[in-house]
């Protein structure tokens, strides 16, 4: 039975987030992309561009060309015809893509577009370029939830591109596998009772970046309350220090430790936790589960996703729309 808080059932996204991998897989297996590039630019922003950051962490040994992503307009002068440019926009309708779509197609980049429709996919129709159409399971579906079928679309794209080998695509359908049978769920639950009425801070290793990042994202777009996030050992050295003098509220800080990370970065998080509790903030240390990287950042990230939503439920919140984006969105075409 469908929660009353959550009328867009967002309950069935995460649950169903495991699917997503082989389904993108299959988005993509068949589209043909030259493998005479010489550079990948992702394209994208907020929840469309989730996925390249891990994608690139997960199989970074095997890539062996330059590889960024670009979350703003426009796009640096050196893209040419050797530069792969791939645009995810999951409604096909964000400006700041679009603008570096049509910047790459002036500088005569190669383009690939990943999208559920809008202008995006009407623009790789109109001018032959390939186009992943994303599923779009409801009509509430949010582009932060896509990030399975992205992360999967993108490995095969560069597996088409000759840039990753087959065996990336055996690692995420293991993965995906893994995540079926973690109980992740009641976990979130409970991490999300202790953050009611306080500021969540997320910190990782240098190592987990991209998972901190991702999983303050959830936090304030599921949640709807401020979130902040860092790593070590940087953090050590400066943000830290910040916590001398409490302004007015409360912060609780969840530390993602991977026990076989650096000896001396679990040791800081360790002594963190202590140092925080002295100036009167509380931590948890989450320690990570999995025996490969995208087994650990991912349930990570699926165990987020629970925190986020039974957070949004506990402040009696609905954590599908946001609704600031979206009058930010009509504001900036007035």
């Amino acid at each position: 039975m469908m929660n009353p808080k959550d009328p867009s059932d967002m309950y069935s996204m995460i649950k169903g987030y495991p699917e997503q991998f082989a389904k993108g897989l299959a988005l993509a297996k068949d589209i043909q992309i030259p493998t005479d590039i010489n550079e990948v630019i992702i394209v994208g922003i907020g929840g469309s561009a989730l996925a390249p950051d891990l994608v690139y962490a997960f199989f970074k040994p095997s890539i062996q060309v330059p590889f960024s992503v670009h979350r703003s307009y426009d796009l640096p002068k050196f893209v040419s015809s050797k530069t792969l440019v791939i645009g995810i926009s999951f409604s096909g309708n964000t400006e700041e893509t679009l603008s570096a779509i049509e910047t790459a197609h002036q500088q005569g980049a190669r383009i690939i577009t990943i999208a559920s429709g809008g202008k995006l996919a009407e623009l790789a129709r109109v001018n032959s370029w390939p186009l992943a159409l994303l599923i779009k399971e409801s009509q509430n579906f949010q582009p932060r939830m896509s990030s399975g079928y992205v992360i999967a679309v993108l490995t095969q794209l560069l597996i088409n591109a000759r840039i990753l080998p087959e065996s990336a695509k055996d690692a995420l359908l293991s993965t995906a596998e893994f995540l079926k049978g973690q109980p992740l769920e009641e976990m979130g639950s409970r991490i999300a009772h202790e953050l009611i009425g306080r500021t969540p801070l997320i910190y990782a290793s240098d190592n987990y970046w991209p998972v901190a990042r991702i999983a303050k994202i959830k936090i304030n777009e599921n949640s709807k309350v401020p979130c902040f996030w860092n790593v070590l050992p940087e953090m050590n050295h400066n943000e830290m220090v910040g916590f001398t003098n409490l302004q007015q509220g409360a912060y609780f800080a969840l530390m993602l430790r991977d026990k076989n990370d650096h000896p001396k970065i679990n040791q800081r998080i360790e002594i963190l936790a202590q140092v925080l509790k002295g100036r009167g903030v509380a931590s948890k240390i989450v320690d990570m589960v999995g025996k490969t990287y995208p087994e650990k950042a991912l349930s990570t990230l699926m165990l987020m996703d629970w925190v986020s939503y039974f957070l949004a439920l506990s402040l009696g919140i609905d954590p599908t729309p946001v609704d600031m984006v979206e009058e930010f969105k009509a504001a900036m075409v007035k």
